[in-house]
């Protein structure tokens, strides 16, 4: 079994054994503060960089952002500190780039933020329903899904070189808008995954640093899923 989300998968917390005897495990509540303190943080950068939009926030958040969160899969363990250097740095990144967005169209920024928080939360309340079976075939679906969503945007990076632009993702035609509405729709199954997986880390007595861990993988859907909801926003507007 696994998520979407390369970061929460069942081998993830296999690896990481128990709570050593006398020491905390990890929790959902314990999990839901720190997603919350990642949360306070992204926003303290995007706060920086929508204020202070230098190209230096922009590019170091996203490269920086990309390299810390390679960091922090590989060695989980120090997820306490490097989880927090992620929000921050990915804060940047988005705080400038919500600008540019906010410079184009006018309130898409703020749509964008309510649409994200409603979509968690709407996620979250299915999820806590029952009415998404976490199934086998479930959690396949979605990562073929995401896996398919990786390769055209991997794609679309190696054919920009040559100047070949693929409509389908930056189009705002019928198709353009389709895709953009199936990926914002992948993102937001792979929140049902994450939270599943955080609780089967709970059960599973994982190591309390797991909740900085299972926060960090979170908080990668979500910034992925705000992203898509102002791509697919902007192409709204342009049409």
């Amino acid at each position: 079994m696994r998520t979407g989300n390369p970061t929460l998968t069942t081998k993830t917390f296999q690896q990481a054994g128990r709570a050593v005897s006398g020491e905390e495990a990890m929790t959902v509540s314990g999990t839901i503060n720190k997603t919350a303190a990642l949360f306070l943080i992204l926003l303290l950068g995007a706060s920086i960089s929508w204020y202070q939009p230098l190209p230096l926030f922009i590019w170091g958040g996203a490269i920086g952002g990309f390299i810390v969160a390679m960091v922090t899969i590989f060695k989980k363990q120090w997820s306490p500190v490097t989880a927090p250097v992620y929000a921050g740095l990915e804060g940047l990144f988005l705080g400038g780039i919500s600008l540019q967005y906010a410079n184009m169209y006018n309130g898409i920024v703020f749509n964008a933020v309510l649409l994200t928080i409603g979509v968690f939360a709407a996620m979250l309340m299915i999820y806590r329903s029952g009415l998404i079976k976490v199934t086998q075939q479930f959690r396949m679906g979605v990562v073929a899904a995401t896996g398919g969503i990786f390769l055209v945007y991997l794609a679309s990076i190696v054919l920009g070189f040559f100047g070949i632009n693929i409509g389908l993702i930056h189009g705002n035609g019928f198709m353009g808008i389709g895709f953009s509405l199936i990926i914002v729709g992948v993102a937001a199954l792979n929140l049902v995954l994450d939270f599943d997986m955080i609780e089967q880390g709970a059960g599973s007595d994982a190591p309390k640093y797991f909740e900085w861990y299972a926060s960090f993988g979170l908080m990668i859907t979500l910034v992925w899923l705000y992203i898509e909801i102002l791509r697919l926003l902007s192409k709204l507007q342009r049409r």
